[in-house]
């Protein structure tokens, strides 16, 4: 009897732990096509500000349901609090999009958009951080080292992606006379193209960073629940 509480413990600690994997799986892709209809294109209109805030409050859910795994651990925790906290301040800031969409000559509503994807790029590289602590406490070798070399990677690209993006607002909004080799960058941000670069440019380590999820989630079940999927 006392071995059998801590695994049944640890069974439902590591159940939470696949469903908040999958939520973020399917929640990532679904909060990020949401969120540019809503911001972009006006086809949720009739559902206010309803479609963007509950899919990125989903991936709050999401990173609620990974914190009861392993609490014990400081830094796995430390790194889960942080992408909470961007997880929350993008629901937070969801509203915006719509607003946006609805005024978008009001200059506060786009300020507000602008730092929701700064906060958004901020939260992708969290949770990188935060699935390459998970496998770090994972008993697959190979997993820990695969992870760890996308992840890097993976906040590589999303960093090069931020600086990318305040470099292309900046010439949008004080356009400057550039050197030859700079004329592409001045035509996307006069043309407002810059900002379909950029999500194309993010569907790169939003695809290594699905991938991750659904392995960690399939060894976990494979190792521990005996799955065999």
């Amino acid at each position: 009897m006392p071995d059998s509480a801590p695994n049944a413990e640890l069974l439902r600690s590591l159940g939470r732990l696949v469903r908040g994997l999958s939520i973020l799986f399917w929640g990532l892709p679904v909060a990020l096509v949401v969120c540019i209809l809503t911001a972009m294109m006006g086809m949720l209109r009739p559902f206010n500000i309803l479609p963007p805030l509950a899919t990125t409050a989903w991936l709050v859910i999401g990173l609620w349901h990974l914190g009861h795994f392993q609490k014990q651990e400081r830094i796995w925790i430390l790194a889960l609090e942080r992408a909470k906290m961007l997880a929350v301040v993008n629901a937070g800031l969801s509203p915006f999009l719509f607003w946006w969409n609805q005024r978008p000559s009001e200059q506060w509503f786009l300020v507000m958009v602008a730092v929701m994807a700064v906060t958004g790029l901020l939260f992708m590289m969290s949770l990188n951080l935060v699935l390459y602590r998970l496998t770090a406490m994972l008993p697959d070798e190979a997993l820990r080292e695969e992870t760890r070399q996308f992840t890097a990677l993976n906040r590589l690209l999303l960093l090069g992606i931020l600086l990318l993006g305040i470099v292309l607002l900046v010439l949008m909004h004080h356009p400057i006379a550039l050197m030859t080799p700079f004329d592409f960058l001045m035509t996307l941000a006069s043309g407002g193209l810059w900002i379909w670069l950029l999500v194309f440019l993010f569907l790169l380590p939003l695809a290594m960073t699905m991938a991750l999820l659904w392995k960690i989630k399939e060894v976990i079940l494979d190792s521990v629940f005996g799955a065999g999927r």
